[in-house]
């Protein structure tokens, strides 16, 4: 029988097109609150970028980079990305909904993501150790190599977190423009 976090790990990416069509139906986005979380949109599709650019899944644990002050820093950008879209949402449900997936989905990932890394690279309790798990620290941990790579950034395909947040704030833009409540 799989583990919950298995299964999170499967549902995770049609669960989010299901919460898709539920946050354009709860949003009641305005100007303010749009522009409030693009800015926060923005900083998540950063911290992705840059940590999508930083790792070799599977291949060598990152250090380097974002995983220099925290050890899931594409969680952490997706998380910042979420903060962003429920500003701009304007919905406490919206907000709800994140919160919840955060912890019944994206946590149990990241725990079973983190004992597959320790299982593979020796070297992660020692990180583990000195980096924390979601928080980032303010100073880089010791003894990180390696820089970006457009190559790995284009490899692990992270532009679709562009796309598909630019796609989101045009919806949403959308329905403030043709379907505002007030």
């Amino acid at each position: 029988m799989a583990s919950w976090s298995q299964t999170a790990r499967r549902i995770r990416v049609p669960l989010g097109f299901a919460f898709a069509a539920l946050f354009l139906w709860l949003a009641d986005p305005r100007k303010r609150s749009l522009l409030i979380g693009v800015v926060f949109v923005a900083i998540g599709l950063i911290v992705r970028a840059l940590a999508s650019g930083h790792v070799q899944k599977n291949e060598q644990l990152a250090t380097s980079g974002p995983y220099a002050y925290t050890r899931n820093p594409l969680y952490l950008g997706s998380s910042i990305l979420a903060i962003g879209f429920a500003i701009a949402a304007r919905s406490l449900w919206v907000a709800v909904v994140l919160v919840l997936m955060l912890v019944t989905i994206y946590l149990p990932v990241i725990r079973d993501e983190e004992e597959f890394l320790r299982q593979r690279f020796p070297e992660f309790a020692d990180y583990a150790r000195q980096v924390p798990r979601w928080l980032p620290r303010l100073k880089a941990a010791d003894a990180q190599t390696g820089s970006f790579s457009w190559t790995l950034y284009w490899k692990h395909r992270e532009y679709n977190a562009t796309l598909g947040a630019a796609a989101i704030l045009a919806a949403l833009i959308a329905k403030m423009l043709w379907f505002s409540r007030s």
